[in-house]
This record gives C-alpha cells, structure tokens and sequence, in this order.
C-alpha cells in the first residue's frame, strides 16, 4: 500500500521534462493568443481588400477569439477523454488547416468560416485548455512561475509575429502571410507529440513535502484520461469560484479592444504602418515581463497566499490604462499606453489558471480551465464589433469638437 502510495507521487513534478511542457505550452500560447492578436495587423489590409466597414471586419477576429474560449470545454473533454497530447496535435493540424485555406478566401464570409471556425473554434480551441492543464500537472511549488513562462509565449510571439505579419504582407500580399502563417502553426503538432503525460511509474522518487505530494497525487488524478466523468462538475456551485467566474466576464469584455483597434486607432490618429505595429510590439514584449515578474513574484511564501489580490491589482490597473486612452492622439503618447497595458495585461493573463487552480484545487483544474475560457467566448464575440461601431461615434465626435472649434 505504501509502495503504491509512493509510485502515485513519483512524478517528474516541479522541474525535469516538467519544463519540456512548459516550453511547449510556451509555444502553444505563442502561436494561439499571438496569432489571434496579430489579426488586427491584417485588419486594415482585410477592410481595403472587401470593402467592409469597421464593424464587419473586426468579426473575424471577434469569431476566432470567441470560438477559440467558447470551445475551450471541448479542448478539455478531448484532452480527458483521449489524452492532452492527442488534443493538441489535432488542434494544431486543423488551425494550420484554417489558416492556409484563408489564404484563398473571397469574402469576408469566408474568413468567418476558415478562421473563425475552423482555426478559432477547432485548431486554437483543442490546444489551448489542454497544453495549459499539463502545465499544472507537473508543477506545484513552482506553479505560479512555470504558468508565467508558458503564458508568456503570447506576448512573446505578439512582440515578433506582429512586425512580421507586417513585413510578410509587404512582400507576399496578406494572402501570403495567411499562408506561411499556416506553415508556422503546424509545428503546434511537435509540441502536442512533447506532452507526455504522468504515469504511475514515472520519473524519479518524489522530494515534495507531503503537501505538495497530495497535490501531486490530484494533478495525476486530473490528467488520468478517465477523470472527467470521475471528477464532476460541483466547483460550478463554490461561491468563490462563482465569484472568479463573474469577474473574468467583466474582464474579457473590454480586455481584448486594444489588440483589435490599437493598430487602426493609432493609423486614424496620423502613424504611420510601421510605427502602429510597433506598437503591437511594445504590448507583446511588456507582456513577457507581467507574465513572468507576476509569476515569480506570487510564487514567493509572502504573497501566495494572496494571488487574487494580486490579481485583482493587476486588472484594475489595466482598466485605468483604458480610461485614458481616448486622450492618446499621437504615437509618443501611444507608447506609454502601449507599456503599461502590456504589463498589466501579461500579469493577469499569467494569473488566471493559477487563481483558478487555488480556487478549485488541482482535481478541477481541467474542467474548470475549460468553464474559465468558455466564459470568455461571449464578451470576446460581442466587444470588438460593438466597439467598432463606437469607434465610428467616437471618431465623428471627434471630428466635429475639432470642426466646432476651429470655426469658433
């Protein structure tokens, strides 16, 4: 009994092939969130070439943002089910799919469906829960860091894949960068074939306290491919998870704004293409250093204990960046927008799987991920093409306060 209590906790936990899945969740956060944010980059290129307005556009990324979270219980069902690597070699396949395919497209209708559906809600949707839940799986003590260096693959790819894109479609048209865009994407494959998943026998002996162990024990539980029927649903009903769930509703509904509209804002105030997607840079790189300080830091004895204050700090800060920001009419007053945003974005985009893992318990780390992203899908459909149809309020009135005066 005791030996097989034993061989339960040997696990390679907090370190081992544990950073193996750290990178390759690193990865899968590089190519989801930042291929989904460095849409704004065609957004532009995608209204001149249809001849859409601002509202009809951004649905497409409204639809790839939204399905990508709205699938996320799917990703988790699959990643149960089957296991976490099949899930997101499936996924990568079929994002890289979407994404060649919209190479082609001759309507906006049909970007909606290959990178809405079949990028957005089958590709990034299958990989994204499951490579996050491995990450939870292997690491205790260091939980909080390990989830900042995976997370951090957003902003790092927004930082690169940003003036990149824009480069690409100088050379190649935007059809061009959409496809090599899906050759890119199709290394999400080698990193689903890296997630090993924890067996009863694998790994060295345990060195964890036996706090740790018995958490250990619950992540293994959380991985094991018969655990979602086993493990349930009855965190839906915990106060506080109800709660956590309220706030990152309210969270996703103006979170994702700046990375739909800061390019063509900044465009309409005078910035030049460049410079705009620049900008994009600065939030992607900042982002890294929310990520990765946030996470390091809650990890500290002193402050685990209070990660939700930590990030509720962290999420009203990046709210106060976006009251200002209708003041910000050139691009050196865009730039200090651009990096405190950034910051405070990457801290709680970080904290949001470590929170819910302190809320649920390991067990439910899973399904609750799964709950968490789909609670996002909604706000992520329904904000840009709302805020597009403000932009054109806000820019009219804009406008005609400057016409007034000028007359006066």
């Amino acid at each position: 009994m005791n030996l097989e209590k034993k061989r339960i906790t040997d696990g390679p936990l907090d370190g081992g092939w544990g950073w193996m899945i750290v990178a390759s969740c690193f990865f899968v956060t590089f190519c989801t969130r930042a291929v989904t944010r460095c849409i704004s980059v065609f957004f532009v290129e995608f209204q001149m070439h249809f001849g859409h307005d601002y509202a009809r556009t951004a649905w497409i990324h409204s639809l790839v943002d939204c399905n990508t979270m709205l699938c996320a219980p799917l990703g988790s069902f699959i990643g149960n089910k089957f296991s976490c690597r099949t899930a997101v070699i499936l996924g990568g396949f079929m994002a890289s799919v979407g994404l060649i395919m919209s190479s082609f497209a001759t309507s906006l209708e049909y970007l909606y469906i290959t990178l809405g559906v079949l990028t957005g809600s089958v590709g990034f949707a299958l990989c994204y829960t499951p490579a996050i839940t491995m990450v939870g799986t292997y690491f205790c003590k260091r939980k909080a860091l390990a989830y900042g260096i995976a997370m951090s693959g957003s902003g790092i790819g927004t930082f690169l894949l940003a003036p990149a894109a824009q480069l690409l479609i100088e050379f190649y048209s935007w059809r061009g960068a959409l496809l090599i865009a899906g050759g890119f994407v199709a290394n999400l494959c080698v990193c689903g074939a890296l997630m090993r998943p924890i067996t009863p026998s694998s790994g060295p002996a345990a060195t964890a306290p036996l706090a740790d162990s018995k958490d250990a024990s619950e992540d293994h539980q959380s991985c094991c491919p018969c655990s979602w029927s086993r493990q349930g649903h009855s965190f839906l009903l915990e106060p506080h998870f109800m709660v956590l769930a309220a706030s990152f509703v309210l969270l996703a509904s103006g979170c994702s704004l700046p990375f739909v509209y800061l390019v063509p804002y900044a465009l309409n105030m005078g910035v030049n293409h460049q410079q705009a997607a620049l900008l994009m840079s600065i939030l992607g790189v900042i982002g890294i250093m929310g990520n990765i300080t946030f996470g390091w830091l809650t990890d500290r004895r002193c402050l685990r204990q209070h990660r939700g204050v930590c990030y509720i700090l962290a999420v009203g800060l990046e709210g106060l960046c976006c009251l200002v920001a209708p003041l910000l009419q050139s691009f050196g007053l865009l730039v200090p927008f651009a990096v405190l945003y950034g910051y405070f974005d990457g801290a709680y985009v970080a904290l949001i799987p470590v929170v819910t893992s302190d809320v649920v318990g390991p067990l439910h780390i899973s399904s609750a991920l799964g709950v968490v992203y789909f609670l996002h899908a909604f706000p992520y459909l329904l904000s840009p093409p709302i805020g597009g149809v403000f932009e054109f309020w806000l820019l009219g009135f804009h406008i005609n306060f400057q016409i007034s005066i000028f007359t006066y």
